[in-house]
């Protein structure tokens, strides 16, 4: 979609009407066609949009429109934005904007204690840079209020600013990191990301002691929950769980103002506690989680909703319940909009597709029918890892199928693309994986010698919790041994 469209997809039938009815206001001539425009690309019909100009050789014309109903919609909804977001951050900074205001027009006693208000709204919030501001402007018409101590509140402005420098420096830290991971996950870029992490943070100079917020919590479970999953390695992370814990425990008179990054701690405690294989422990989070999300008018039930679901899937799938997670992913696919993340729905159909795998069921080829891109596609959406295990599942399931011809030609293009990559960024094990599924297809009796086995049980690392998803992998291997399936074979791995 281009830029027009994309704005308009995130659009209600209200906001259409109105959209129309703020165009129709703002234009000043009658022959003005950006109301017509904006219907045609509404219903997209691209026929009538071609016949716009019909007759006219006037393409610089037609940019010219497209161009300002752009600028018109950015405009609307940015106003729009504002009259409904009831946030409470927002509530601050209208109480913020009216103050200055009043003050503007000498109402002084109303401007301070609108002040006083925003303030008090704001603290626990954490929102430094309001604070900042609110300061600035107690500060600036602080002459104007004989009962302000100005002593106390060139403190607070002090401290408020200690805290947004340290803040801003997390900041600084958390989108350098992200930079580099996008980059690892999307383009393969390879380098030691655990010393990048410490260069860093330690060049910023930043104490998490000191700087631990809400928001600051979420930032260090983001960048430590990625860097597990690229090690596949969560006990890495293990001592985030208990300061995390301690923290959201610590700090629920915020938690209300810091919803949406409490969602996101419980979340990310919640796939901790699931990749280390605590399921009790990770369902556990995951009840609070949806707790949450269910406050304030639900108003982010729909943003965490699938991977709540998914999550919660995941956890009964490898805690003895496998019909159960199918039904629970299933359903939720079923009742996905056609505007969540597609991030959210393709883990959904990937593990969907896995669970089949396991159980033997055929459905399998279903889900996989609806990844429709190329692997460059899902590389660059998803990431190398997602795209590197939809990849091995692919195969896996053409050779749990009996379709040996479609596995070897998948497991060719495999080597081919990947094998490079693997190497670079040591992972060496998932090509010794591929390279055993490649002989036991070529060749099916080899999982009855014991060296077989042997090899397989080679690739676990016995000093960690291993990754759950590459015990699966391990366990469709292991089946053929032990004459199981391969969800069976995945269980006693993990209980062993």
């Amino acid at each position: 979609m281009n830029a027009i469209e994309d704005i308009i997809s995130l659009m209600n039938n209200d906001d259409n009407k109105d959209f129309t009815g703020y165009l129709q206001k703002k234009n000043k001539r009658g022959d003005t066609r950006n109301i017509r425009l904006f219907k045609l690309i509404e219903t997209d019909d691209i026929n009538e949009i071609k016949n716009l100009y019909k007759g006219q050789d006037n393409s610089d014309a037609y940019h010219a429109l497209r161009k300002r109903l752009h600028d018109s919609l950015v405009d609307f909804m940015a106003n729009r934005t504002f009259e409904k977001n009831t946030s409470q951050a927002n509530e601050v900074l209208r109480l913020l904007v009216v103050s200055r205001y009043f003050l503007e027009h000498q109402l002084t006693k109303t401007a301070f204690k609108c002040l006083a208000k925003a303030e008090a709204r704001a603290i626990p919030l954490e929102q430094f840079s309001l604070l900042n501001e609110i300061y600035h402007t107690r500060l600036q018409y602080a002459h104007l209020n004989p009962a302000e101590n100005l002593d106390a509140l060139i403190k607070k402005h002090k401290d408020n600013e200690k805290q947004m420098q340290q803040e801003g420096q997390l900041n600084i830290g958390y989108a350098l990191l992200r930079r580099e991971l996008a980059e690892i996950q999307h383009k393969g870029k390879v380098i030691d990301f655990r010393a990048f992490i410490e260069s860093t943070m330690g060049s910023l100079d930043v104490s998490l002691d000191e700087v631990l917020t809400y928001k600051s919590l979420y930032q260090i479970l983001f960048i430590a929950n990625e860097y597990a999953t690229m090690n596949h390695n969560f006990s890495l992370v293990e001592p985030f769980v208990k300061k995390s814990f301690e923290f959201i425990e610590g700090s629920k008179d915020r938690a209300e103002g810091q919803l949406y990054y409490h969602i996101y701690i419980l979340y990310f405690l919640a796939n901790i506690n699931f990749r280390n294989h605590r399921f009790a422990e990770s369902e556990a989070y995951l009840t609070r989680m949806l707790e949450q999300m269910q406050k304030q008018g639900s108003r982010y039930y729909d943003r965490f909703y699938l991977r709540h679901q998914l999550l919660l899937s995941l956890n009964r799938h490898f805690n003895g319940d496998p019909g159960g997670a199918i039904s629970l992913a299933e359903r939720t696919l079923k009742a996905a909009s056609p505007k969540a993340n597609p991030i959210d729905v393709n883990d959904l159909r990937v593990c969907l597709a896995m669970y089949c795998v396991q159980l033997s069921d055929r459905t399998a080829f279903n889900h996989i029918a609806q990844f429709t891109h190329s692997d460059a596609w899902y590389e660059k959406k998803l990431g190398m890892l997602w795209a590197i295990r939809k990849s091995l599942l692919e195969i896996v399931m053409y050779a749990q199928f009996g379709h040996e011809e479609l596995a070897l030609t998948r497991l060719k293009s495999f080597k081919r693309r990947y094998k490079k990559y693997l190497a670079e960024v040591s992972e060496q094990r998932v090509m010794d994986y591929a390279l055993m599924v490649e002989r036991y297809i070529l060749k099916p009796e080899i999982a009855q010698h014991p060296g077989f086995k042997k090899n397989i049980l080679a690739l676990i690392n016995p000093h960690i919790k291993e990754d759950l998803f590459i015990i699966s992998f391990l366990g469709w291997l292991l089946a053929k041994a032990d004459k199981k399936t391969a969800y069976q074979a995945a269980i006693d791995l993990i209980g062993s």
